[in-house]
């Protein structure tokens, strides 16, 4: 299981979404608030993931300890 930590939160927060695993690459759909978003996860070596958690009409990439990126952006909702 890929994007444990967001899951782990997103489960405890009652905040339905949609997992999916391909190529061990995690991606999760969800909406908040009538939104749409996603977490998408790129394969190693490049590890690193796209969402648009932190501006629903924009993608950004997250680089390094991106879980944890996008996690804090999650907990300010």
């Amino acid at each position: 299981m890929r994007l444990a930590k967001i899951q782990d939160y997103m489960t405890k927060n009652n905040m339905p979404y949609t997992y999916f695993e391909n190529n061990d690459c995690g991606s999760i759909d969800f909406c908040h608030r009538g939104l749409s978003y996603h977490i998408w996860e790129y394969p190693a070596p490049e590890r690193g993931a796209e969402s648009n958690v932190r501006c629903c009409g924009r993608s950004e990439d997250f680089d390094d300890d991106y879980e944890d990126a996008i996690l804090e952006i999650l907990k300010t909702w």
